[in-house]
C-alpha cells in the first residue's frame, strides 16, 4: 500500500534491498560506508537489530567489512532465535535463549536438573568460544525491567548470578544496579535514578559484589562449561586449567529444601576439600565437602550458590602441592 515494504509492515521502518549492491557498498561494503565509516570515526562495535533477518551471507560480509576497517571490532546480533549456526557470520550473539530458558525456570515451568541439560546442549551446539563473547541479558529496552517482571527478590537473585555464572558476556541494563522498576513500552525505558545508585541500596551493593565475583574469577570469564547431573537441582561448573579457579553453580528453583548428589567433574579437586559459597554468609553460606568426586548438598528452597575449593597456602600439608 505505501510503494514500498515496511519491516513487520511498519510504514516508517522501510527496508532495504540488500540483494542490490550499491546497497551493499552504501551499509557496509565501501571504505566510507555507514559500518566502515563509524568503526574508523572511534566507534568499537555495532550491535544490529533484528540481526538474523539479514541472512548469514550479508551478516558474514558486513562482519567481515567491519573487521577490515577496524581489527577487533565487535559485531553482535540482536537474535531471538536460537544461537546455532550465527557465527561466525556475527562475532556473537544477544543470548535471547539464555533469557528465555532462565524465564522458564524461574516461573516452575522446568526444573532445575532441565533447565542444566537445555543450556548443555545450546553450548554444545553454538560452540563454547561464540558463547563466551555472546551477551547475557536479562532486560532491555524492549522487556519489562527485572524489579517488575520478577518481583520476589530471591527470583531476581538467582537470574542475576546465573547471569554472572554461565558461560558469555553479562550485559546489565542501566537502572538494575539501583533495583529500578519499569513495565512494558515506555516504562521501561525511564531516566537513570541515580539518587538510588548509592552504599545504602542493597540493589546497588549486591551488584557491586556480582562484578567482584565475576573480575576476580578467571574461570567465569573465559572456563569451559561442565553439565553437573543431578536429581533436582541446576549445577554445573566453570574450569580452567588451574584447580584452584574451578566454581560450581547450584541452584534451588523450587519451593521445598532438597537433598543431591553431584559429581564433580574435576579429578583435580582432592579428597575432602570444602567448597564454600563465596555469595553466603556465616552459618548460612551453604556448601560442601568433596567425597571421592561426589558432593552431597542439603540446599533449602530458592538460593543459588556459587562454590569454590578452599585451597589454604600454608606451610602444613597440602593434598594440592603437585596439582595446582
Amino acid at each position: 500500500p505505501e510503494g514500498y515494504r515496511g519491516w513487520a509492515d511498519v510504514a516508517n521502518l522501510p527496508e532495504l534491498r540488500m540483494e542490490h549492491p550499491a546497497v551493499r557498498e552504501h551499509i557496509y561494503a565501501a571504505t566510507d560506508s555507514v559500518v566502515q565509516g563509524y568503526l574508523r570515526d572511534g566507534v568499537d562495535g555495532w550491535r544490529l537489530d533484528v540481526a538474523p533477518e539479514l541472512g548469514f551471507r550479508y551478516l558474514g560480509e558486513l562482519t567481515e567489512a567491519a573487521h577490515a576497517a577496524k581489527p577487533g571490532a565487535l559485531v553482535v546480533g540482536e537474535n531471538w532465535v536460537y544461537p546455532e549456526e550465527w557465527m561466525p557470520a556475527l562475532d556473537a550473539v544477544m543470548n535471547l535463549y539464555y533469557l528465555s530458558v532462565i524465564d522458564h525456570l524461574l516461573a516452575g515451568r522446568v526444573s532445575g536438573a532441565h533447565t542444566g541439560r537445555l543450556i548443555d546442549r545450546m553450548i554444545a551446539d553454538t560452540g563454547i568460544d561464540a558463547v563466551l563473547k555472546s551477551w547475557i541479558i536479562l532486560d532491555n529496552h524492549d522487556l519489562p525491567r527485572i524489579a517488575t517482571r520478577w518481583p520476589k527478590k530471591w527470583r531476581r537473585r538467582m537470574a542475576q548470578v546465573l547471569q554472572f555464572t554461565l558461560p558469555g558476556s553479562p550485559c546489565v541494563y542501566y537502572g538494575v544496579e539501583t533495583g529500578m522498576s519499569g513495565g512494558d513500552d515506555p516504562e521501561q525505558r525511564g531516566p537513570m535514578r541515580w539518587d538510588l545508585a548509592n552504599e545504602q541500596n542493597p540493589d546497588f551493593v549486591w551488584m557491586k559484589k556480582l562484578l567482584a565475583l565475576r573480575s576476580e574469577n578467571r574461570a567465569l570469564a573465559i572456563g569451559d562449561f561442565r553439565l553437573l547431573d543431578a536429581q533436582h537441582v541446576l549445577a554445573f561448573m566453570r574450569r580452567t586449567d588451574r584447580v584452584a579457579e574451578s566454581t560450581v553453580v547450584v541452584a534451588n528453583p523450587s519451593n521445598k529444601p532438597v537433598s543431591d548428589v553431584i559429581p564433580l567433574r574435576d579429578g583435580k579437586l582432592m579428597n575432602g576439600v570444602q567448597l564454600r559459597n563465596v555469595l553466603g554468609d556465616g552459618d548460612d553460606a551453604g556448601g560442601g565437602r568433596a567425597d571421592c568426586g561426589l558432593l552431597h548438598v542439603e540446599i533449602p528452597a530458592h538460593p543459588i550458590w556459587v562454590l569454590r575449593p578452599e585451597i589454604k597456602d600454608t606451610a602444613a600439608y597440602d593434598p594440592f602441592k603437585r596439582v595446582q
